[in-house]
């Protein structure tokens, strides 16, 4: 099993920046990918941004391309999502995902949420205008 727990989540005006954690634990060497979605009341988890490895390969929504940065701290086992320029419609319960696959291109399942294994329990981001 691995354990996921985000943090980093909070309330930021428009144009601001947060950096959201996920730090994973248990047996993470049989993890390959670490992703990030989003959930806005009355609509499903979308995707936002993955990093996999061996060979790091990071993909993004188009909404969020040139604003979010996605990382990883291997030592740590921490994934990082680094918001810029944030807008009020990025609002919404975040949540880490870790997948036990590596997505090597662009058109791999990353961004569908059943391809997951484990899921943390979300951190909120309120962009306020």
């Amino acid at each position: 099993q691995v354990q996921l727990v985000e943090s980093g989540g909070g309330v930021v005006q428009t144009g601001g920046s947060l950096r959201l954690s996920c730090a994973a634990s248990g047996r993470t060497a049989t993890i390959y990918t670490m992703s990030w979605f989003r959930r806005t009341p009355g609509k499903e988890r979308e995707f936002v941004a993955a990093i996999s490895w061996p060979v790091i390969r990071k993909y993004y929504t188009d909404f969020v391309k040139g604003r979010f940065t996605i990382s990883r701290d291997n030592p740590k086992n921490t994934v990082y999502l680094q918001m810029d320029s944030l807008k009020p419609e990025d609002t919404a319960v975040y949540f880490c995902a870790a997948a036990r696959k590596y997505y090597r291109t662009s058109r791999d399942g990353f961004y569908d949420p059943h391809d997951y294994d484990y899921w943390g329990q979300g951190t909120q981001v309120t962009v306020s205008s």
